[in-house]
């Protein structure tokens, strides 16, 4: 039966939406006519008359044959078929009764359809084809069903009304003729249908969907009113003019008008809608007034609010526009009205008159004036984009061709004028936006400036003889880079000048925006910059070249500008400071000039052999991988197979690329290997090998990153193989050359045999033991083969299933149970791809031992477990014969379960949801039962069966399965109901816990009637015993056990069970058990179909209830209110967002109205909030601000965000302070709020929505600050520090205080505008309290906030002097602020004054602070005052020497003023503090070597300083009373500071070197160790810059001595290693003389006692790798002199037993990375030394040190190890491999195979297999059997987070497998080379104990493995794991000492 369009709609009220929506994101979709049967059944009785002529008895039966036919294309035909019959009928055939039935048949069908059907179209296309004679009827036809529909009022039918005018009028003149007859009614109707859209708006008051809906259809009539008004101008304008009918006319205008003008002045509609109304009224006036003056004169009074000129208007226009010159309207009305100005009138040629060019200047000032008061970013966006429109509009004027522009328009449009400069700082507020649209719209108006002003500028086209574009760019150029609305506008000026015009200004530009590509929120940016000047300049240069020049006349010089600079920053930068150039700017250089690629690879090879790069960068052979690899894949190079990529790069590069130490190296490699234009493109041969090459080394990497791209470079590479595969395929079959069908299915066995053996490699590496990293990366890449090539056994061409073995499915099985929630996911989706057969889950036996241990799994206490067990459920859900395996396991566990009946059919989906209802049904019996036991005693369900694991497995199971085609409906509708209802009785028994005012510390006391209570909390004590210990409890029931005891007790041998509880276990267990109920309510109201009853009365079935979703509702309602534990409260709030997901989404119109309600309750209960509420005040209000988040998260983006605007309104209320609130009871109101706040701010989910309120939230957060009570100021503080990361972002460097960190006064004051008027009030307020002559501290409690918040602000060069916000204003306060009592404020003052400063003002500024100062000592000196001074004048000379990077200019007076005062840094000034600033003030100016001052003035400067530290404390060593006084520390150091200038830094410019050499001995003699260190500091700095073989001479003998005895003497650790990191640096040019006072010291001497001291320092780590450089450093020395005398030294054996402690995994990184320093510098002379200097058995712990290391976890530590291959003789490593930079497992590799050669060399060959062979065994027997005895303990002490082992990088079975595999090779070589006959007796006996050892390990692992339960790998992973590697020890040791013995 067929349904009309209206009872569709009336079943569905959301229909109209979601077509909507379709439209508008996907393309029109054809369906078929739906009429409701009677209208049908007319219809076809009508077209069934026999009488007419022949053609219309045709066109009858065409269209009967379409109304029968439900087939939307075949109607489509037919309507056709019906227009060509149509337009072939003749006047003469006409019959009016079946021709009228034909019309009616075709306009009827038209007006039923959706809009935008092509059905529709169609109908209209054959409506518009009937002949001249048929026009008349055909439209009297078409009117008359139209007026039909407009005299249907009813709500549901007017959207559909409304799509039916519009589609008439779009293209359908037939149509359009129509609606002018019509037009009186059509306007009528569009009046009524507004009317009842505005009357329903404001009945759907928190109905975010119908809202949403009704905004959309709101729409959809203005702009339909719109287009019928444009259509029927003339029509309109002459009833106007008429006498008949004109009142009629003019009353409904007017209720349009009004409409309009309603909707432009309700703040409830949204924007859209708004914006189209305001188009809508000038559209109005416009047809109105016509298009003369008149109508700009109207729209002028309308953006004035003025009635004045409303003179020549009529009277009804008036009064309909009375809202909108209200003064009262809102200030959105006038932008709306300005966009329909520029919209809705014309604006292109010659203005019609002046009150147009009037119109056209009031349109900007009118946004400009908008612009300082708007707070919604969305209204910014609206603002920016008008204002580009009135640019355009501007530039159309401009552009007219008739006459030329009036002059007084030409200034005020020209550059330099008031408006553009106006205009200018518009852009410059908005082009650091948020919003990616503000700052689009703001380069776009930039550029049309520059248009404005070159149309009124025309005569001057050179910019260079412009003045205003010179400027303007030059100031641009000075701006700093970080601002991102730079690039856009530098761009512009490229575009309209070229970048030779830039690169004349600045030619190291594209060095300097190279630079910027490091940071990844600039890069974009710069390289689109950079993209814009390389290719403006490429033009530029062929075009000065001309059509005759040769590509190289320019070729060269482009590639000079901007390829070399490239190649530069390629080899030397870090490396991520180039990764983006890759990304962003390297592929648009080459898709500009391929032709470079061949300079780039020439140049980068001719730099290799000498150019390796600096450490961190990835040097000639990275940079040319980087190339190669943009290259190829903007199609610039392609592989074939006669010459590899054109022969540009040999392949040895390419294998040292693929494993090269760099990630990024080897990326670039592998993408240049993988990645092609064309998907299609071939995988040749040496491509596939360089594959297999680079995949084992590269499996195991800890970067999630690079694993990323590994996975996605393979995954193209294998999109390529498969893309091929099927061309080659095709050629196969389609070729006639034989030798090219062999060649193509050569390339497809190639192919087979790659992809099986890729299967296999990666099948075979996820063994027991195998990294985290390998594991994901291997699991990552066998899923993407099952997704391309599927893992079949059948006839297929690769077949990848018939090489998965059942091992290597068990492997995959076994990866589920990884602690890694990754691994788990991945092989549980590999799994359901590999061959069923090889899996078995289906054999019986396999498929009961699965689902057992899964089930057992689900009441593990370890919470990783219950996450296996689900993914092992999910496995076995798609298995026929589960139902009958849950009946046995419960059978066994005696359960009352029996499964619901089997399908009768058979499909996959029916045996899914057989067994998802089966397994929930099962869990749930074991739920209820395990809850009923919780309920008697929790601590034993904590203990045993904890229930969480059974809630998360029910919720994993829910979620595969589709809730939307259920077949068993009752069943789960019973089922969901017992689910709500076991969740809330699991949440009864936990939520005690939680719900406690100290959940952390509880156990709750188990009664005989069940848990009623907490008795007791734990209170806390002063050891930690509570929480490490367990308690121990039996079964046995009494009086004995219902109280907890506190002190362990001993279980007794009873036979009963015994249970191990703690507090956290407890804990654990409730807040997860309170975890997974709220998922599992979650998964039930976001997934399950709602059953509900709609407005209609039609009710939708479904498996879940009004009622059910409201109580779960109102018990996340509790749970978030009352819960007190963390992790209880977040996940609660997870659970509830997915409900109120729901709610908004549901078509119910109670639930829609759930979060409102909500709210307000909330809202209601906070302010009446006390001490004494339920409500939690501490803990940041726990879950409240969850709660609140939740319910406004519910609310769509795009609606008016009623719910929040409400919400922020009434929690700033309560934020604020008030007079009322004093006391601590009365300001919990406040305090939450203040909770509630941050939480809103913090949330990125409401978006740039919750901007306009971050004004109101910093005035409540500083005056938050001034509560007397410390809760609120606790709360103001974190609100405070959120609202500071809201405003400037997260921070951007390791800088506070970088500007990217900050925002100019201009931007940051136009965004939050009240801000200005606050913060200078407060500020003026709190610097009124900072000075006092009595000196008594008066601390303003927001001073800190207020300069804090100062501090991030800076001004820019760009901003307008004459700014109503600008930053003026702060600066005396901020000076004043300086004078505090308080040195934090002093020094806040003076950071916060910098950024006020311009550049261009620092001289100015500093020279006035020095001039405040007093010229000599006085009796009221306030030192206060001074030292605020000092500190503002050195932070502003730091940051101009930090910005300006030039000189002060010249007669600035500071030098002058400095010297007038240079008693501040002697001994008249008495306070120590101010001696220092100003000595610090002198540093700054004549410490670096490039002084700010002239070299006249600093040198005059620097020799009265001179006096002052020769009279100092510190020369003349008294600085015992100086160390009395309070800030000398910092004054002496600051003296320090200057000493070392002169001494040590600079000493040459200072002009004394004996002075010099004094300076620096009183440093090192200093009794302060921090004078002492920064001495020391200060010398190795300046020695390790200048990198001299030889001692420099500004370091005499007396300092060398000086140094050598602080080496011996040095109390202080940091100080002593500093001077041992000197000593080490000076030891590198040549020995030194060790003295201990007269004693010249042996070398032996100095090694005993630095190894001493290196052993005693281990507490100090920069102590004890400054002991150990230095003593290797020695070791070395001593080795390399003379070996003769090396034996003697007794020491060595203790340095090589240091070295290998050091490189144990306990140490810390850093001491490991001194350690692999030191290995890696005597890797030529200890490690491959043929002398063996050390011995063997300490050089082979070094090597075993080295390999540790090489498998160490921290990344850093392996590639620093694997250096070590660089320094390896040449001789022992092949050509191709010498001196190359490899991974660490590569490095490893080599390493082990370089021992083997090196024992060999040694001839010490047996020896070294004995060493290996215990390696191999193991050295940690004690620990192996400590292991064994645990697997086979049962009274095992079970831990919640075992830790284990840490390492999750190092391989212990691959490094076994290793070992072997050279073992074996060396054995064999000694085999080879020794001569025949038996093994010497000590080697026998050797070979007896290892296999003794390796026997008994091998039995004692068996019988470990043996005890453990069945499938052990997933009930006991780490022991199965540990005793399966004990066991592989034993294995591979025997098979060795087998091939020694044999």
């Amino acid at each position: 039966m067929l349904v009309s369009v209206g009872e569709t709609a009336s079943r569905n009220p959301h229909a109209e939406l979601s077509t909507v929506m379709v439209v508008k994101k996907k393309a029109a979709k054809v369906e078929a006519v739906v009429l409701d049967e009677e209208k049908l059944h007319k219809l076809i009785v009508s077209l069934s008359v026999d009488d007419g002529d022949d053609g219309i008895r045709e066109l009858a039966q065409t269209l009967q044959s379409c109304l029968k036919l439900a087939e939307p294309v075949q109607q489509i035909q037919l309507v056709k078929k019906a227009g060509s019959q149509l337009e072939a009928l003749r006047e003469q055939q006409s019959d009016g009764a079946l021709l009228e039935a034909c019309l009616h048949t075709l306009v009827l069908v038209y007006i039923s359809l959706q809009a935008r059907n092509p059905l529709r179209r169609s109908i209209a296309s054959a409506l518009g084809s009937v002949p001249a004679w048929l026009y008349e009827q055909t439209v009297d036809c078409l009117c008359t069903c139209l007026s039909d529909c407009l005299s249907n009022l009813a709500s549901d039918k007017l959207p559909h009304t409304v799509d039916t005018i519009a589609a008439c009028l779009d293209g359908f003149p037939l149509g359009e003729r129509c609606i002018n007859k019509l037009l009186p009614e059509v306007l009528q109707f569009l009046h009524k249908g507004l009317s009842e859209y505005l009357h329903q708006n404001s009945c759907l008051a928190g109905c975010h969907v119908a809202q949403a809906q009704l905004m959309q259809s709101c729409l959809m009539a203005v702009k339909t009113s719109m287009l019928v008004v444009q259509k029927s101008e003339e029509i309109i304008s002459a009833a106007l003019q008429g006498d008949q009918d004109q009142c009629k006319q003019e009353d409904t205008l007017s209720s349009l008008m009004n409409c309009y003008v309603h909707i432009l002045t309700d703040e409830d509609f949204i924007q859209s809608v708004q914006s189209m109304a305001g188009m809508a009224v000038v559209l109005l006036i416009r047809s109105v007034m016509g298009y003369g003056d008149e109508v700009a004169s109207v729209v002028c009074c309308l953006l004035r609010s003025s009635a004045q000129v409303l003179d020549s208007a009529p009277q009804w226009l008036k009064q309909s526009c009375e809202g909108l010159y209200s003064s009262g309207h809102p200030p959105g009305v006038s932008l709306y009205l300005c966009h329909g100005a520029l919209a809705m009138l014309s604006w292109k040629g010659t203005l019609p008159g002046p009150q147009w060019e009037e119109l056209l200047l009031l349109v900007p000032n009118t946004l400009l004036e908008l612009d300082v008061s708007i707070k919604e970013s969305s209204t910014a966006m609206v603002v920016a984009r008008v204002l580009t429109l009135w640019s355009d509009a501007a530039l159309a004027c401009l552009q007219g061709e008739d006459q030329r522009c009036p002059p007084s328009l030409q200034q005020s449009l020209s550059g330099g004028s008031k408006l553009q400069e106006h205009l200018l700082e518009h852009i410059y507020s908005h082009w650091e936006h948020p919003l990616d649209g503000v700052r689009h719209q703001t380069r776009s108006l930039f550029r049309n400036l520059l248009l404005l002003h070159q149309h009124t500028n025309s005569s001057t086209s050179d910019p260079f003889k412009d003045p205003y574009i010179t400027e303007l760019t030059k100031s641009l150029l000075g701006l700093e880079w970080h601002m991102r609305g730079k690039y856009g506008s530098l761009g512009c000026l490229v575009e309209l000048y070229g970048a030779g015009y830039l690169l004349n200004l600045q030619p190291q530009l594209p060095s300097c925006l190279l630079g910027l590509m490091g940071d990844q929120t600039l890069a974009p940016y710069a390289s689109d910059l950079l993209e814009r000047l390389f290719v403006s300049h490429k033009a530029q240069l062929v075009s000065d070249t001309g059509a005759a020049g040769k590509t190289e006349d320019w070729l060269e010089s482009w590639h000079q500008t901007w390829v070399t600079p490239l190649l530069q920053v390629l080899c030397s930068a870090r490396l991520d400071q180039t990764t983006y150039i890759l990304d962003y700017f390297l592929p648009k250089l080459l898709h500009c000039s391929p032709c470079s690629l061949a300079h780039m690879v020439q140049g980068l090879q001719d730099t290799m052999p000498c150019s390796s790069g600096p450490t961190g960068s990835r040097g000639a052979l990275g940079a040319l991988m980087t190339c190669l690899r943009a290259a190829r894949a903007q199609g610039v190079v392609s592989s074939t197979e006669e010459g590899l990529w054109g022969g540009l790069v040999p392949l040895s590069l390419l294998q040292q690329a693929l494993i090269h130490k760099h990630d990024q190296v080897r990326m670039d490699a592998l993408g240049f290997v993988c990645v092609s234009h064309r998907s299609t493109e071939l995988v040749v041969s040496q491509e596939i090998d360089l594959i297999c090459y680079f995949l084992l080394p590269n499996l195991n990497n800890q970067s999630p990153g690079v694993r990323q791209q590994t996975v996605s470079l393979l995954k193209k590479l294998l999109c390529r193989v498969k893309d091929s595969t099927q061309l080659l395929q095709k050629r196969v079959v389609q070729e006639r050359d034989q030798e090219q069908r062999e060649r193509d299915q050569h390339t497809l066995d190639q192919y087979k045999v790659f992809l099986r053996g890729l299967c296999v490699r990666l099948l075979e590496v996820l063994l027991p033991g195998a990294s985290f990293s390998k594991c994901l990366m291997s699991l990552h890449l066998l899923c993407l083969l099952g997704q391309f090539f599927t893992f079949t056994t059948g006839p297929d061409l690769f077949a990848l299933g018939e090489v998965v073995t059942s091992e290597h499915a068990q492997n995959v099985l076994y990866c589920v149970a990884s602690n890694f929630l990754e691994v788990k996911q991945l092989a549980a989706t590999l799994l359901r791809q590999l061959p069923p057969t090889a899996v078995g889950l289906q054999v019986p036996e396999r498929m009961l031992g699965v689902l057992q241990a899964a089930l057992d799994l689900s009441m593990s206490t370890k919470p990783f477990n219950s996450v296996t067990a689900a993914h092992l459920l999910n496995l076995l859900l798609h298995l026929p014969d589960l139902s009958q395996a849950l009946l046995l396991c419960a059978q066994e566990q005696g359960l009352d379960f029996q499964p619901p009946s089997p399908p009768p059919q058979t499909s996959e989906a029916l045996i899914l949801e057989h067994n998802t209802l089966a397994v929930v049904q099962f869990l749930l019996r074991c739920l209820q039962s395990e809850v009923l036991r919780a309920e008697s005693s929790l601590l034993q369900a904590a203990a045993s069966y904890p229930l969480y694991g059974r809630a998360h497995c029910i919720t994993a199971v829910l979620q595969h399965l589709n809730t939307v085609s259920l077949r068993q409906t009752e069943q789960w509708r019973c089922l969901v109901s017992e689910l709500i209802a076991v969740c809330y009785r699991m949440s009864d028994v936990v939520s005690p816990v939680v719900q406690s005012s100290s959940p952390e510390g509880l156990i709750p006391i188990d009664t005989d009637s069940g848990l009623q209570k907490i008795l007791k909390e734990i209170q806390p004590k002063d050891n930690n015993d509570f929480f490490t210990s367990a308690r121990e409890l039996d079964t046995h029931q009494g009086d004995d056990h219902t109280q907890c005891q506190t002190t362990p007790v001993p279980l007794l041998d009873t036979g009963d069970e015994g249970y191990r509880v703690t507090a956290q276990m407890v804990l654990v267990c409730c807040w997860r058990s309170m975890k997974e109920v709220a998922m599992l309510l979650g998964e039930l109201c976001q997934s399950l179909p709602l059953h509900y009853t709609n407005d209609n009365m039609h009710t939708h079935p479904g498996l879940i209830t009004e009622e059910q979703v409201e109580e779960i509702g109102l018990y996340f309602r509790q749970q978030l209110l009352q819960s007190r534990h963390r992790g209880a409260f977040e996940l609660a709030y997870v659970g509830f967002v997915r409900v109120t997901d729901m709610l908004c989404r549901s078509g119910s119109r109670a639930l829609q109205q759930l979060p409102a309600c909500w709210l307000s309750e909330v809202l209601e209960e906070l302010k009446s909030s006390d001490p004494s509420s339920k409500l939690c005040a501490t803990r940041r209000s726990a879950g409240i601000p969850f709660y609140i988040q939740a319910l406004l998260s519910s609310e769509p983006k795009l609606s008016s965000c009623s719910l929040l605007k409400m919400t922020m309104r009434e929690l700033i209320s309560l934020a604020m302070p008030s007079a009322d609130r004093s006391t601590s009871s009365s300001t919990v109101p406040q305090v939450h709020a203040l909770n509630i706040l941050r939480a809103l701010y913090r949330d990125t989910r409401l978006g740039e929505n919750i901007i306009p309120f971050v004004s109101d939230g910093v005035q409540a957060a500083v005056l938050g600050f001034t509560s007397p009570v410390w809760a609120v100021r606790n709360a103001s503080t974190l609100l405070f520090s959120t609202l500071i990361t809201r405003i400037f972002g997260v921070k951007k460097g390791k800088d506070e205080h970088s500007k990217k960190n900050r925002m100019t006064g201009r931007e940051f004051f136009t965004r939050f505008p009240p801000l200005h008027p606050f913060l200078l009030y407060q500020l003026e307020e709190a610097a009124a309290t900072v000075e006092s002559d009595s000196g008594q501290v008066k601390l303003h409690p927001s001073l800190f906030l207020l300069l804090l918040v100062l501090s991030r602000l800076y001004p820019s060069p760009m901003d307008g002097s004459s700014s109503p916000l600008g930053l003026a204003p702060f600066m005396p306060f901020i000076i004043r602020c300086g004078r505090s009592a308080v040195y934090r404020t002093r020094e806040m003052a003076a950071r916060a004054l910098v950024p006020f400063v311009l550049v261009t003002q620092v001289p100015s500024t500093v020279h006035s602070l020095l001039q405040e100062l007093p010229p000599k000592p006085g009796p009221k000196i306030q030192h206060n005052h001074i030292h605020g001074s000092l500190l503002q004048v050195l932070f502003l000379l730091r940051s101009y020497q930090a910005d300006s990077h030039r000189p002060l200019p010249a007669g600035n007076g500071i030098g002058e003023a400095l010297r007038r005062r240079m008693w501040l840094a002697s001994r008249q000034n008495s306070c120590v503090v101010t001696r220092g600033a100003f000595l610090d003030v002198l540093v700054c100016l004549c410490g670096p070597k490039i002084s700010l001052l002239e070299d006249s003035e600093v040198s005059e400067l620097r020799q009265n300083v001179l006096p002052v530290l020769t009279s100092s404390d510190l020369f003349t060593s008294d600085t015992s009373a100086a160390t009395l006084a309070p800030g000398s520390t910092q004054f002496l150091l600051s003296l320090a500071r200057v000493a070392l200038s002169a001494s040590v830094e600079i000493p040459e410019l200072w002009g004394d070197p004996q002075l010099s050499n004094r300076l620096l001995q009183c440093l090192l003699q200093c009794p302060l160790y921090e004078v002492r260190e920064l001495s020391v500091n200060g010398v190795l700095r300046r020695l390790e810059e200048e990198e001299k073989r030889r001692r420099p001479q500004w370091l005499d003998e007396p300092t060398l001595s000086n140094l050598i005895r602080l080496a011996f003497h040095e109390k202080h650790p940091q100080c002593l290693a500093k001077v041992l990191r000197v000593l080490c640096v000076l030891g590198s040019s040549g020995e030194l003389l060790w003295r201990h006072g007269t004693k010249v010291l042996s070398q032996e001497e100095v090694l005993q006692h630095l190894i001493t001291l290196a052993q005693s320092c281990v507490h100090s780590v920069e102590l004890h790798c400054a002991a150990l450089m230095l003593v290797s450093q020695l070791v070395v020395q001593l080795l390399s002199s003379d070996l003769k005398e090396v034996s003697s030294v007794s020491c060595l054996a203790q340095w090589g037993v240091m070295m290998h402690s050091c490189c144990s995994k306990e140490q810390p990184v850093e001491v490991k990375l001194m350690a692999t320093k030191v290995l890696v510098n005597c890797t030529h002379t200890l490690l491959t030394s043929p002398h063996l200097p050390l011995g063997l058995p300490t050089t082979l712990s070094l090597w075993r040190s080295l390999f540790t290391l090489l498998q160490d976890e921290d990344q850093d530590v392996r590639d620093s190890a694997s250096d070590f291959i660089s320094n390896v003789p040449a001789g022992l490593l092949s050509k191709d491999v010498a001196g190359v930079s490899v991974c660490p497992p590569v490095a490893l590799d080599w390493g082990v195979g370089l021992l083997c050669q090196l024992f060999e060399l040694w001839g010490q060959v047996p020896t070294g297999i004995f060493a290996l062979t215990e390696w191999l065994l193991g050295e940690e027997e004690a620990d192996d059997e400590a292991v064994a005895d645990e697997a086979s303990s049962v009274d095992e002490e079970d831990f919640l987070f075992k830790k284990g082992d840490l390492n999750l990088w190092a391989e212990p079975g691959q490094w076994l497998k290793l070992l072997h595999r050279k073992l074996t090779s060396l054995i064999l070589t000694f085999k080879q080379t020794q001569q025949p006959g038996p093994l010497e007796p000590d080697q026998v006996h050797r070979i007896s104990v290892l296999s003794s050892q390796a026997r008994d390990k091998s039995l004692s692992s068996q019988q470990g493995l043996a005890s453990l339960p069945a499938l052990s790998q997933f009930s006991c992973t780490m022991e199965h794991a540990q005793l399966t590697l004990r066991l592989q020890r034993a294995t591979l040791a025997l098979d060795v000492l087998e091939r020694l013995w044999n």
